[in-house]
């Protein structure tokens, strides 16, 4: 693994959240390739530290988009949402992440 030459407190800070819609899932089932948001000053050997080291797997490639935010109005002020950055991270054969939520009713 690769987490040798990355400080490992910025390294716990990379991935906030992973991905969870339709489009995700699809992605996950046709691509094996599972999304996350990220900061926004990440950089992909950072993104692919990060997985190996939070979620003891091989990581394969590591994909980036921005996502750019809404203009968005509120009465008369104009505002502007953050831009979002996203990783598409596609694993090594025999890998897997899941996200197996619990107690829902």
């Amino acid at each position: 693994m690769s987490t040798k030459k990355f400080n490992q407190e910025r390294l716990m800070q990379v991935l906030l959240a992973p991905q969870i819609s339709e489009k995700a899932t699809h992605i996950a089932d046709k691509n094996e390739q599972i999304v996350f948001i990220v900061v926004n000053d990440a950089t992909k050997p950072e993104i692919k530290a990060a997985v190996e080291l939070l979620f003891k797997v091989e990581v394969k490639s590591v994909q980036v988009a921005v996502q750019k935010g809404k203009v968005k109005r509120s009465g008369r002020s104009m505002g502007r949402r953050s831009d979002v950055k996203k990783a598409f991270v596609c694993l090594k054969p025999g890998q897997e992440i899941s996200f197996v939520e619990g107690g829902a009713a």
